[in-house]
């Protein structure tokens, strides 16, 4: 799932809880819900209908100001 040498820091302490909370939802592998995650947030932006909405979702979650 991460093949292809793309690679990701993640926080030591970050990962834990990843993998922990993966685990208790039932997932595969904190890999694959990593994946989940990503691709649901991603969708959330992909929806939207124009740079200006993605820009009012990103201010609205505290990303930029």
């Amino acid at each position: 799932m991460f093949g292809g040498g793309n690679k990701i820091k993640i926080e030591k302490d970050l990962l834990e809880r990843i993998k922990q909370i993966s685990e208790v939802a039932g997932y595969a592998s904190h890999e694959e819900f990593i994946m989940h995650v990503l691709e649901k947030e991603l969708a959330q932006f992909e929806e939207s209908d124009s740079d200006d909405d993605i820009t009012e979702k990103l201010r609205g979650l505290g990303y930029i100001s």
